[in-house]
């Protein structure tokens, strides 16, 4: 049953963190996923992002397929993340712990806090940027720590608010955004500037990479936006409402991307914002531009502020026992995560470009194998029974230490290496392959089909969901299985 909420309902505090949300509280619809994805990808990041795999040696001609391969790959396994959601009603970094253990889900965690801390930053350079075109001011650190403040009261007000922002991006993105295309191919001529390189194997799975490692960097957290939709919500619709949304959305801002960057060159290399909003014509309309990007970059940094905030309270409340904190405590917790991203992003590197990809790759690298082993886990394993009150509880069902889960995740990060192309490290087998990287494609098939060869004979998933009958205030829980 959907729940409506009153104008001050939606902007008032969320009160609910990591324990699973009650079925009185559940609300929405799986078009809500839709919006917040979309709106969250139509962003400039994302257009930074699309410019990379021309930036670094690929045509625009054969970059945007494989853009588009990459969005799709990744888009399926973000999407089967987000379709979990509804059906347990927690947090997806809680959810891990049916597979790596109480304890054990933290090793992952923390290298998510450290993906939301890089993401947070970066967007906030971009953001902070565009802020400082929008007031006028010449120091773009005043832009940052004002970009900073906007996303500190969003995240800390919570879910509902997020939603709504991104609701708000996905107008200002396709209006905005769409402006610029149409810009590019009125202001320059593009069919010069595509099609004048052959196909590169490296380059078109560089693109690819690049497309995927996006995607999947949302696994650790999409799933904490579709835990409030009613438990009877259509696994599908939700899998598809959540896929639809971030590919389209990521696709149409990289494609800009790539575009921008193949008849630009070094004019969009050096200044992303400033280019873009010179490219957007009169002063109105680039200051139409700049508000545009801040929209986006707003929806987006509120995601990274708020799943930091959850995965340090679910690393935290591992070994402390705690299912929620106070309302104080939440807005402490993601105020200080808001204020270490945005130092890192008034200290970041000139080199901008380079970095951001290397990071994007970094990541890809580290969370392919997760992904890998808690999708087999839920969809092949456990068929999407889950014992959800053991998942507090360090002496229940998932223990505190999943042995098998982390040994499989170390060799899914370590069978990478050799697929490796970085600039800090170029891996032997990449070399043979003309510096063609494979490694995430290496990593998820290695550890999908380790841990379902190791696991399928010795788990024992409960013979059907166990879910709390009781969430009170109290934290009195009770628990009977639900079909």
């Amino acid at each position: 049953m959907t729940v409506r909420h009153t104008p001050r309902e939606r902007l008032s505090l969320e009160r609910r963190t990591i324990e699973v949300i009650p079925d009185a509280e559940r609300h929405g619809t799986p078009r809500s996923q839709f919006t917040l994805w979309f709106g969250a990808n139509m962003q400039i990041t994302a257009i930074v992002d699309g410019a990379l795999s021309v930036v670094f040696g690929a045509d625009a001609l054969w970059a945007i397929p494989a853009l588009l391969i990459g969005n799709v790959l990744g888009g399926i396994v973000m999407a089967l993340h987000s379709a979990q959601g509804p059906r347990l009603g927690v947090p997806q970094m809680i959810s891990s712990r049916a597979q790596f253990g109480v304890h054990g889900a933290v090793l992952p965690l923390l290298l998510v806090i450290l993906m939301y801390l890089g993401f947070a930053a970066t967007g906030s350079v971009l953001a902070g940027q565009a802020m400082s075109e929008l007031l006028h001011i010449d120091d773009a650190r005043i832009g940052i720590l004002v970009f900073g403040v906007l996303t500190a009261v969003v995240a800390v007000t919570g879910y509902r608010l997020i939603h709504a922002a991104g609701r708000v991006a996905t107008v200002a993105g396709v209006l905005g955004l769409g402006y610029l295309l149409v810009r590019v191919f009125t202001q320059y001529d593009v069919g010069a500037h595509v099609g004048n390189k052959g196909f590169e194997t490296a380059t078109f799975l560089l693109a690819v990479g690049l497309g995927a490692g996006w995607q999947l960097t949302f696994g650790p957290y999409v799933a904490d936006y579709s835990r409030y939709l009613p438990r009877d919500t259509s696994t599908r619709a939700t899998f598809w409402s959540t896929f639809a949304g971030s590919v389209i959305g990521s696709q149409w801002a990289m494609t800009l991307g790539a575009l921008t960057a193949a008849v630009a060159g070094k004019a969009f290399l050096t200044d992303q914002v400033g280019f873009l909003g010179d490219l957007a014509g009169p002063a109105a309309l680039a200051f139409l531009v700049y508000l545009v990007i801040v929209v986006g970059k707003l929806t987006v940094n509120c995601l990274n502020a708020y799943g930091g905030f959850m995965s340090i309270l679910t690393t935290v409340t591992a070994f402390d026992g705690r299912s929620r904190i106070s309302t104080t405590a939440r807005a402490a917790y993601i105020v200080g995560f808001t204020t270490v991203s945005v130092g890192i992003a008034l200290a970041a590197s000139a080199d901008f470009l380079n970095n951001f990809k290397n990071f994007v790759l970094l990541i890809l690298m580290v969370f392919t194998p997760w992904s890998a082993i808690n999708l087999v886990d839920y969809y092949l394993v456990s068929r999407e029974r889950v014992d959800v009150p053991a998942l507090y509880d360090p002496a229940g069902r998932y223990g505190r230490w999943n042995v098998t889960a982390l040994t499989c995740y170390v060799v899914g990060v370590a069978v990478q290496i050799p697929f490796l192309a970085t600039k800090l490290y170029t891996g032997a087998i990449t070399k043979k392959l003309d510096g063609a990287d494979i490694s995430w494609i290496v990593g998820l098939a290695v550890t999908a089909a380790l841990y379902w060869i190791w696991v399928r004979r010795t788990a024992d998933p409960p013979a059907e969901t166990v879910r709390p009958v009781a969430d009170t205030d109290d934290g009195d829980r009770s628990a009977a299985p639900v079909a």
